[in-house]
């Protein structure tokens, strides 16, 4: 089943309530996000990318998940 923007968002927004979070995209499989937010801070892009992950709940899982594509970007505010 396809997954909306606005879904995506609400995920990364439970994951990282004080994070600054856009998403784009509306195919409903190929989106491009950015978390920006202060649990980054000292890690490196992979481990960034993981706990971006987490807070998606599956939604990224193989066959299973809904969304195909994610575009991601990380990173600690300035």
């Amino acid at each position: 089943m396809p997954i909306t923007a606005y879904e995506i968002e609400t995920l990364l927004r439970a994951g990282f309530p004080n994070g600054k979070i856009t998403v784009e995209g509306d195919d409903g499989a190929h989106f491009a996000a950015e978390v920006i937010d202060e649990s980054f801070r000292g890690k490196n892009r992979v481990q960034q990318q993981r706990a971006v992950y987490a807070a998606l709940k599956g939604a990224m899982d193989g066959n299973n998940g809904a969304l195909h594509a994610l575009a991601l970007t990380t990173k600690a505010p300035e």
